[in-house]
């Protein structure tokens, strides 16, 4: 069985704070792809909805902690705790094939 994982997230901000978390995740989707143990990185957004969804490939789970310990992640997480308008829904996915 493979160790690689995939992240699959959707956040909702407050409207008023849309613009701003768009601003912050994209502004660090470079580094995220930089880092040693990350495959994939992408950000979508569902406007309509006021959503957005991240897809994250990583080699594995100590990649992925690697990531959440980067001072850049932890400044948007921090942000999102007055952004978020409910907790994000994230899956950690392992791939079958």
């Amino acid at each position: 069985m493979s160790e690689q994982l995939n992240v699959i997230a959707r956040i909702t901000p407050h409207q008023e704070h849309y613009s701003a978390a768009r601003d912050a995740i994209c502004s660090i989707v470079e580094r995220t792809r930089a880092e040693p143990g990350c495959i994939e990185f992408r950000v979508s957004e569902d406007p309509a909805q006021g959503t957005l969804h991240l897809y994250e490939e990583w080699r594995d789970e100590g990649a992925l902690a690697a990531h959440h310990a980067q001072a850049y992640t932890a400044a948007v997480f921090e942000a999102y705790r007055e952004w978020l308008a409910e907790e994000p829904q994230i899956l950690h996915l392992r791939p079958v094939r």
